[in-house]
């Protein structure tokens, strides 16, 4: 079985839910559920070793549009969001990280070390990640509270606008090139995580977005859960350029288990192939290389795969890929050793 260390999962969305209606962190991941995606026997039954585990504000109000006659939609991006709402959330969700930690359900990772010592344990190696930063002001106070509970990475937008930038919204067919990119606060955010020691991921931020990030930042270039428009086309996707780009940082993309990301006609459908899958994997390992490709699963935040289903089926995608010619070596850069590279970069750890 090959261990997986993966890019982007929504489990903290799911806990802090349930614990709003009385339900116990601790115990629905650590004695399992039949809800979601992950918990701890599912993660162990499936190989998911360790993930990038997001804080994310919800935007409860936003729904998917229904695809025209023609299999197109185009959802308007969610309003931008409060920030002290958004902070008393961002707190609760690192109280959850935080209590899973001290229960030992988990291990909350501040280093490559600490991901490798809970995997070789096998215990749950997560790393906090902000996924919007609607939490932050534009002083950036709460970054350095947040970095110290143990955040480790954060994309400055979600599919909506905030004082840092513009995100992409959820349509087919279109262009990531949607709005405007970083704004000036943005530009600083990104500065004060190059400074700290805090990954930059690229998700759902506009291409204009990516390219101020990109002449910004002294990091790797990181697309954590996000597949190839070639493909899939997708606003969230990624283009030619921009994978040139990763390549170019030896940064990486992660492959998304969302079936609009994955499918041709970019439909919300469970009956999608693991082939799909593996046609994403194959599509950017050839523009990036296998050094620059690995997996952002997107667990507990979209609709995947039903071979997959959840974290216990998480082997039927490395099943697939050796199928596809992948071998052992390979597959351990996908599943892991990619992303333990890049988060040893972006956290200014020595080679």
């Amino acid at each position: 079985m090959q261990a997986v260390f993966d890019g982007h999962n929504d489990v903290l969305l799911r806990l802090w839910s349930n614990a709003r209606k009385g339900a116990d962190p601790v115990l629905e991941f650590s004695q399992g559920t039949a809800e979601g995606h992950i918990d701890g026997p599912r993660a162990r039954q499936g190989g998911l070793a360790g993930g990038l585990s997001a804080i994310y504000i919800p935007s409860n109000h936003l729904v998917l549009k229904t695809p025209d006659e023609n299999g197109h939609y185009a959802t308007p991006l969610s309003e931008p969001l409060e920030r002290q709402p958004s902070l008393d959330v961002a707190l609760e969700f690192a109280a959850i990280a935080l209590r899973l930690d001290r229960a030992g359900a988990w291990k909350l990772c501040r280093s490559t070390q600490d991901i490798r010592t809970a995997m070789e344990a096998g215990v749950f190696a997560a790393v906090l990640h902000m996924e919007g930063c609607e939490a932050i002001g534009p002083e950036l106070t709460e970054l350095e509270t947040f970095y110290a509970a143990g955040l480790r990475s954060l994309g400055p937008v979600w599919s909506r606008n905030n004082i840092f930038g513009h995100g992409v919204p959820f349509a087919y067919p279109m262009s990531p090139d949607t709005g405007p990119g970083l704004t000036d606060a943005g530009f600083e955010l990104v500065r004060s995580c190059n400074r700290l020691g805090i990954l930059v991921d690229l998700a759902h931020i506009t291409e204009k977005g990516f390219w101020d990030v990109a002449r910004t930042t002294d990091q790797p270039l990181i697309a954590s859960h996000s597949n190839a428009h070639a493909l899939t086309a997708v606003a969230r996707n990624l283009t030619d350029r921009q994978m040139d780009a990763i390549r170019e940082s030896r940064g990486l993309a992660g492959l998304n288990y969302a079936t609009t990301m994955l499918r041709p006609d970019g439909l919300e459908n469970a009956k999608t192939p693991l082939s799909d899958m593996v046609r994403h994997i194959d599509y950017m390992v050839e523009r990036m290389g296998i050094d620059c490709v690995a997996l952002g699963s997107d667990f507990d935040g979209a609709t995947i795969p039903e071979d997959i289903s959840d974290a216990a089926g998480n082997q039927s995608l490395i099943a697939a890929l050796k199928g596809a010619g992948y071998g052992d070596a390979e597959l351990a850069k996908l599943c892991r050793d990619n992303w333990l590279r890049v988060l040893a970069l972006a956290w200014h750890e020595a080679p």
